[in-house]
């Protein structure tokens, strides 16, 4: 898995502006592109059968999948693909549905209004997570194609095909080796193996720049990396009896670096420098988890302080768990409930979302349906693309969108100068395949790469080449996005940025007091700092997106940052809080305590509330007895 690292252009440049020039970087997923490759292979054989048709619905299922084959593990792409095309098959029943109850005539009321409906539902839905996210995109673009898509299948089958084509690929991702694996593990834990040593290789990583300049960034680094090892070890079972010694232990070894990421923490918060060979440990730890090898001897550190002792304890206890191998391990479980995610979905943020993607698609079908447009379809389908938040902010989006579709429309007429017949066009669709994973990089490649395998689509489901309308589509999409992104609705803007604030401070919230009343339970301890720096991720994210909005927008969310920096000092205060107090007798440093009252105070006053504190201080119980200074 390659970080999601960007180009950082000139500083010179507006926020809204550089970041339409930032891209990801990292090497190139071999074994992706390859899956992308043949994810055409069900299209060619539903072509040479005769039934060119048929492979549409096909081809689509496939770019979806291929569009959401994220770098990760197996099990963790069992939901990232499968959920996702199970909500646009359901969309392609659904909009075929539609199209039939709205007759032969062009409607412009059935047709805004079930789609409108169903974009307030899909909006909200997609706030709560990436997957989410990938099923109300699915949903919505795929009724939007049954609906407006003249293909002679009927609803049932085009959602059948749609599976198919998004099973094929899903089974290519179980089967097919990664690239770039090694070790004598099975290979289907590559993605589990590559993950959990990254969190070891981060806690070096952090060791080696605590006391500098880069701590920081490397903290934020070690929290990247135990998400996605959480994420990645959290999916379905790929066997019904997945209890295999190789399993287990590697649920052992990410059990194993959450101790050592604590100490790891608590050390580069004192902010003293570490000698380098204090970082060997968890380097060799990260290469016995890639070559499924054993650690050897690992150098202790000197338990001079708390950090370092609790360091010397975790290392000894990971050493442990390298070598058991047969022992029974809790699986490791994905974090929150169904509970938390309904509220996030009919929450502020998620009713906004929900809002926009709803005029959004019901205003640009009512438009296309006026228009008397043959591929009336196109210009809803690209506004569900171009509301997605996720993918940027609003103006990148656009500025994107129009760039990669006017550059795909061009490839794509002159692909089609030498080029002619229905196998020359699944080449075509199977080059745009191998492609995707590369132009996921950023939006306006993707954008160009999705447009030429869109209009060899086009092509094959009969209808007329249509390159310049495409490009008429798209920029009408981009012009209703920017009035309904923009048009100012019943309450305060930046519902996104407040809501994951409010989630992340609840999370410090729910991690202090624990830590203050019951440092001695290590297990729930080690859950709520997970989802407390979790959380803090996932608002830090949004701040950036909202930073990078226009000016007018970005306003709205302006002292953001400040929360999040006086929430990351709280949490890495009370992470070298809970080292402390790992001992049911041991009394909270002065200086720890004195910490805890500054940055309780600067988060209260960074947000306003200056109730903060006493409701922290408060679920501490009797703990705060221990640190009466505060």
């Amino acid at each position: 898995m390659f970080p999601p690292a960007f180009l950082i252009p000139s500083s010179s440049l507006p926020l809204w502006l550089g970041h339409v020039l930032r891209t990801q970087r990292g090497p190139v997923r071999w074994s992706a592109v390859l899956r992308g490759a043949l994810a055409a292979v069900p299209l060619l054989a539903v072509v040479l059968a005769g039934h060119p048709t048929a492979g549409v619905p096909v081809a689509l299922g496939a770019m979806f999948a291929g569009i959401n084959d994220r770098p990760g593990s197996r099990r963790a792409s069992v939901t990232r693909l499968g959920v996702p095309a199970l909500a646009g098959a359901a969309g392609l029943l659904l909009g075929t549905a539609t199209a039939v109850t709205a007759g032969a005539e062009r409607s412009l009321f059935l047709l805004p209004l079930v789609l409108g409906v169903l974009g307030l539902a899909a909006g909200a839905i997609s706030s709560v997570g990436p997957v989410a996210s990938a099923c109300g995109t699915q949903v919505m673009v795929a009724a939007v194609i049954g609906a407006g898509m003249p293909l002679p299948e009927p609803g049932w089958l085009r959602a059948l095909l749609f599976l198919a084509g998004a099973g094929w690929l899903a089974s290519l991702r179980l089967v097919l080796p990664s690239s770039g694996t090694s070790g004598r593990g099975p290979y289907r834990f590559d993605g589990e193996r590559e993950a959990v040593a990254a969190v070891y290789t981060a806690v070096a990583d952090l060791l080696v720049a605590a006391g500098g300049p880069r701590a920081l960034a490397r903290r934020a680094a070690l929290t990247a990396a135990l998400d996605h090892a959480q994420d990645a070890l959290s999916g379905p079972r790929l066997r019904r009896y997945a209890s295999s010694a190789a399993e287990r232990r590697l649920h052992a070894q990410y059990a194993a670096s959450l101790p050592l990421a604590e100490a790891a923490t608590a050390l580069a918060w004192a902010g003293d420098a570490l000698p380098s060979r204090i970082a060997e440990g968890p380097r060799r730890l990260a290469a016995a988890v890639r070559t499924g090898g054993h650690s050897g001897p690992l150098p202790a550190p000197a338990r001079g302080d708390a950090g370092l002792r609790a360091l010397d304890d975790a290392l000894l206890r990971a050493a442990m768990a390298f070598d058991c191998r047969t022992g029974q391990q809790p699986r490791t479980r994905a974090r929150g409930s169904y509970i938390p995610m309904l509220r996030r979905a009919f929450g502020a943020a998620g009713r906004e979302y929900g809002i926009r993607v709803a005029l959004c698609c019901a205003t640009s079908t009512a438009v296309a349906q006026s228009l008397h447009h043959e591929h009336w379809y196109w210009l809803p389908a690209t506004t569900v693309f171009l509301v997605k938040p996720d993918l940027g902010p609003l103006v990148s989006r656009v500025l994107c969108r129009t760039v990669g579709t006017v550059a795909g429309a061009l490839v794509f007429a002159v692909l089609m100068v030498p080029a002619s017949g229905q196998l020359a066009l699944v080449g075509v669709v199977a080059v745009c395949g191998a492609l995707i994973p590369v132009a996921t990089r950023h939006f306006a490649a993707q954008t160009a790469v999705v447009t030429v395998l869109v209009l060899s689509l086009v092509l094959l489901a009969g209808e007329p080449q249509a390159a310049w309308d495409r490009v008429v589509e798209s920029l009408l999409a981009c012009a209703t996005v920017l009035l309904v992104g923009h048009l100012p609705l019943p309450g305060q803007r930046g519902h996104t940025v407040r809501a994951a604030l409010d989630t992340a401070v609840s999370a410090a919230h729910r991690y202090l007091g624990h830590v203050l009343a019951s440092p001695e339970d290590h297990a729930r301890r080690g859950a709520l700092r997970r989802d407390a720096y979790r959380s803090l991720a996932a608002a830090r994210t949004a701040i950036d997106l909202s930073a990078a909005e226009l000016p007018p927008v970005a306003r709205r969310t302006a002292g953001s940052e400040d929360i999040a920096g006086a929430l990351e000092r709280l949490i890495d205060t009370t992470t070298a809080c809970a080292v402390h107090l790992h001992h049911k007798t041991a009394e909270l440093p002065a200086a720890h305590a004195e910490r805890l009252a500054e940055q309780l105070s600067a988060l209260g006053e960074a947000r306003g509330d200056e109730r903060i504190r006493e409701q922290i201080w408060e679920q501490a119980g009797e703990r705060r007895k221990a640190v009466s200074v505060l």
